[in-house]
């Protein structure tokens, strides 16, 4: 694996050029599919001895945000204590509201941009907007209300696993009930992240036998075909994966997180070699200052107010193995990987560092689990090459 910092994280920084350094995958000569399956069962059998209580870590803080909290509070306090969502409650009734996310605050994004523009909308009053109020803007909208979703924190990890898949949620809230007051209580939070490490923390063994590669696997999702050189007007060459370019209009790529239920989208050149990703966490920082009323600025300029701090874009090879990923899980915090192509791929012809697919924590934790989204097909272990 390897950590290609961005080349626009700072305005201040000389742009340099890439570098890519990549972590070999140690993949046997021949890779056992037996111990590959046998491997995962113990993974499998490992998540459902342990509950959601035993994932927590040594010490947590839980923000939990009052939906009677205007958008610009409620954003202040997740970027002042470092996170990117946070459960709601309803002081009034007493009860659990759901969690607020950076996908609401998209939605935000764009029922005010186009309202601005409409209609006698001022700053003020997307500042003075409440959270109790974000599920009229789905409505308005025409997006799916996101399922109000909780398991108690004694449930087994692979339950957990299994309900983040089947509803597609990122993250879980853990909700137990106080036999004092008679009302339920939000314990804490499991992100796929957090199950992810706890398996590659407590699984050593297991993991260094997860060697067949990603493309066999299916995990992530890769560009159907090779991009054409001259692709037809309206045509994404990199389909089923959204792209952008330095030019995009950054409403564009919102509109994007939105349409697709995605959190990041690549930023390529006209050779399809990967220069950054613009971000859903990206776009708090420009709510943050008041950006939403100018968000015609291009990905170029955005990336300029990104803090300097971002760790850049992880890449990887199709030719990776499982294990190597949940290594990397274990040792940083990772959020997804680019798929690109690499010098092997570059001695058949290929483009070095051009994209060929995406990998998110959704996508390693339904494998590794085995659960599946409604309606989605039980993913199969392939046969490795010969």
């Amino acid at each position: 694996m390897s950590s290609t910092l961005s080349p626009s994280n700072s305005p201040k920084v000389r742009r340099k050029p890439s570098t890519r350094r990549r972590a070999g995958s140690h993949l046997p000569a021949h890779p056992s599919q037996e111990s590959h399956d046998r491997a995962l069962n113990a993974i499998r059998a490992f998540l459902r001895s342990r509950t959601a209580y035993d994932a927590f870590p040594v010490s947590f803080r839980l923000i939990v945000l009052d939906t009677k909290l205007t958008v610009k509070r409620a954003l202040q306090c997740l970027l002042l204590n470092g996170v990117v969502s946070a459960p709601l409650w309803n002081s009034e009734e007493s009860r659990f509201a759901g969690m607020l996310t950076v996908l609401d605050i998209i939605h935000l994004i764009q029922y005010f941009y186009h309202s601005m523009a409409s209609v006698n909308i001022t700053s003020a009053d997307v500042e003075a907007f409440r959270l109790e109020s974000l599920r009229d803007i789905e409505r308005e909208l025409g997006v799916a209300t996101p399922p109000l979703l909780r398991e108690n924190p004694s449930s087994s990890l692979f339950d957990c696993a299994k309900l983040l898949i089947q509803t597609h949620a990122r993250r879980l809230p853990l909700l137990d009930y106080d036999t004092d007051t008679g009302h339920e209580t939000i314990v804490s939070v499991l992100t796929q992240y957090r199950l992810l490490k706890f398996i590659a923390i407590n699984c050593d063994k297991e993991i260094a036998q997860l060697h067949l590669n990603l493309r066999k696997l299916k995990i992530g999702t890769f560009v159907t075909g090779l991009p054409s050189a001259e692709p037809s007007e309206g045509d994404n060459p990199y389909n089923p994966i959204a792209t952008a370019g330095l030019k995009t209009p950054v409403f564009d790529v919102v509109h994007m997180f939105s349409k697709h239920s995605i959190s990041a989208v690549p930023i390529i050149d006209d050779n399809g070699v990967v220069l950054n990703l613009y971000e859903t966490v990206d776009v708090i920082t420009l709510v943050r200052l008041g950006a939403y009323q100018s968000l015609d600025l291009t990905i170029e300029e955005a990336l300029k107010q990104r803090s300097p701090d971002f760790p850049g874009v992880i890449t990887c090879s199709a030719s990776d193995s499982l294990g190597t990923l949940l290594q990397l899980i274990k040792k940083r915090r990772v959020h997804r990987l680019v798929v690109v192509e690499g010098e092997e791929e570059e001695r058949r012809g290929g483009k070095k560092g051009r994209l060929v697919g995406i990998i998110t924590l959704s996508d390693v934790l339904r494998y590794v689990t085995g659960a599946v989204s409604i309606g989605e097909p039980i993913p199969q272990a392939q046969e490795p090459d010969e």
